[in-house]
């Protein structure tokens, strides 16, 4: 047995996976409701929003968030990793400035436009 964490929509599942010997089938059985894992990360309260939004440019997965509230970006800087279509693609800043909120944690699902920063230029 093999557990997994997969999200879905946003949504983390705790699941776990039977490996079968060759040749065997599996058993019959309904499938069990998936449990949800941890709660999300907690977003940036709406009162925290900076003057630019760098959004998400595809659907994709983020695979990490190189910023925190308060850091100093430069355009041109990473912001954060989202994968697409088996491709790691890196979000840059489109402007100096600070970091006014980080709207996604890292397994985030993400689709276009969904505000991934704000920052106060």
């Amino acid at each position: 047995m093999k557990r997994y964490n997969i999200t879905v929509n946003g949504n983390a599942y705790d699941v776990t996976v039977e490996e079968l010997e060759a040749g065997a089938e599996a058993p019959a059985a309904a499938p069990a409701a998936p449990k949800p894992s941890k709660p999300a990360a907690p977003k940036a309260p709406a009162g925290a929003q900076g003057g630019v939004k760098v959004e998400a440019p595809m659907p994709g997965t983020v695979v990490d968030v190189k910023v925190k509230v308060g850091d100093k970006v430069k355009n041109g800087d990473d912001i954060a990793i989202v994968e697409a279509m088996k491709m790691e693609n890196s979000i840059p800043a489109p402007c100096d400035g600070t970091i006014a909120s980080v709207n996604v944690a890292k397994g985030d699902s993400v689709n276009t436009g969904t505000v991934i920063v704000t920052i106060n230029a």
